[in-house]
């Protein structure tokens, strides 16, 4: 029981794997797997894909439970588990831009991809300093927006995959709330990568 936390962190860099090879095969961009795609096929690919993200998404939550609840709280899960996170987010925001550019998700989505590698740099140079950028309880919801706000994104994308009514008044508010979500989820990313790089400055100087 004590591996099990760790398991679920591993199990997440499957499944973001799967999802971006699957979202990618959907759009056609991954060799043997995207020849004769039939548009049944490009559907179940997008709907694994999907289902791949929420199974990954709810790992995020209960293996650090887990590790709290057991008193498995590991070295090796320490470092798995943002990386991770990172990976999934990373993994499905590309796979969504390579079934086709959406100028709505686009600007908010490399903002996102930014801050997650400029993060994740300024961790690694504090690290050989000994300087420690602990997570932030608005990291914490940062990360939840942006799984709700990418799994909603995934799901329009593949709205027909899903069989959802295709109508006007139906795809025009849904689009734009969903939109909406994903702009909020960037702005909070922002915020939160310039209350690190304020931290960082304070350590180094």
């Amino acid at each position: 029981m004590k591996n099990l936390p760790n398991i679920l962190t591993a199990s997440r860099l499957v499944l973001a794997l799967f999802m971006f090879v699957a979202l990618a095969a959907a759009a056609g961009a991954v060799p043997l797997l995207s020849e004769n795609l039939t548009v049944a096929d490009q559907y179940r690919l997008e709907r694994w894909a999907f289902w791949a993200f929420v199974v990954a998404a709810v790992t995020d939550f209960f293996d650090g439970w887990l590790a709290r609840r057991l008193d498995a709280v590991t070295v090796w899960g320490a470092i798995l588990d943002p990386i991770g996170d990172k990976i999934l987010v990373c993994g499905a925001l590309l796979g969504l831009m390579a079934l086709g550019p959406n100028p709505m998700v686009v600007l908010p989505a490399g903002l996102i991809l930014f801050r997650e590698f400029a993060v994740s740099a300024l961790r690694e140079v504090g690290a050989g300093k000994g300087i420690k950028l602990p997570v932030t309880l608005l990291a914490k919801w940062k990360t939840t927006l942006q799984l709700v706000a990418i799994g909603a994104e995934m799901v329009l994308a593949s709205w027909a995959a899903f069989g959802l009514p295709d109508t006007p008044d139906v795809v025009g508010p849904a689009s734009l709330a969903i939109h909406g979500l994903l702009w909020l989820a960037a702005v909070i990313t922002l915020i939160t990568g310039a209350q690190y790089w304020e931290a960082a400055r304070k350590a180094l100087t």
